[in-house]
């Protein structure tokens, strides 16, 4: 009878710590951090189709989009501190709340931004970039060359962009290298991607980025935890530990 109730007490113990764990992991996920899969090359050279990353859901506080399910329950952000220029964001864009997107902050409110002869301008001056050589860009499945920039954001950040040309553009009637004067709503964000000739940003206005609300973020990325090169069929499995970015494992974004 003693063993009996023995089994019977360690099946319980086992039922309450798979729920425990669940618990545990379900506030994890609610409340401090998310994984978010890179589906495609509009933040190369950042961030690489096939990244895996951590986005921490309290670094800049906390929306109704930080949630499962975006629960209404109340309107802009609590906690945490202001977002910055620079930042790389998970987002809801206001065009398409049915996905996440991610770009990096380039306006803030009252900011006015421009592109100009494929030049960025925020506040009537141009952002200073560096020429840093050619980049074979294969996110789209066919190799481009583009230009390697090390691009100095107001405030000091920097970071890596792509350009492919400065040259005038047409895009469904719109020149993206060559735009009018934005000038960022408050409570917006001016978000763009960091492959500037393959991203579909809030220079597109009638697009699904446009303006995004500070409400609509989800939290900063900040840490690749795991890369992979999905080139090869999945049948070959002899090829899956060559597929894996070992060197991005772990890397920190910027």
């Amino acid at each position: 009878m003693a063993r009996q109730e023995r089994n019977s007490g360690g099946l319980v113990e086992f039922f309450k710590t798979i729920i425990y764990a669940g618990l545990i992991a379900v506030g994890i996920h609610s409340f401090l951090f998310e994984p978010f899969y890179i589906p495609s090359g509009s933040m190369v050279p950042t961030l690489l189709v096939g990244d895996y990353l951590v986005v921490n859901k309290f670094a800049e506080g906390y929306s109704r989009f930080s949630f499962p399910f975006a629960p209404n329950l109340f309107s802009g952000r609590v906690l945490g501190h202001a977002i910055r220029r620079g930042d790389v964001l998970v987002f809801r864009p206001p065009g398409d709340m049915s996905e996440d997107f991610i770009k990096r902050v380039i306006g803030l409110p009252g900011d006015t931004i421009q592109v100009t002869n494929g030049q960025l301008l925020i506040n009537g001056t141009q952002v200073p970039r560096v020429d840093e050589g050619d980049y074979t860009d294969d996110s789209s499945g066919m190799p481009v060359v583009a230009r390697d920039y090390q691009e100095t954001l107001p405030g000091g950040k920097v970071h890596q962009i792509l350009k492919v040309t400065d040259a005038p553009e047409d895009v469904g009637g719109f020149d993206p290298n060559n735009t009018p004067v934005y000038t960022v709503p408050p409570g917006d964000l001016f978000m763009m991607g960091d492959n500037r000739d393959n991203s579909e940003d809030s220079r597109f206005l009638d697009g699904p980025v446009g303006y995004v609300p500070m409400e609509n973020v989800i939290g900063p990325a900040q840490l690749i935890f795991f890369s992979i090169d999905l080139k090869h069929p999945f049948w070959e499995v002899w090829e899956w530990p060559f597929e894996i970015r070992w060197n991005r494992m772990f890397h920190s974004i910027t």
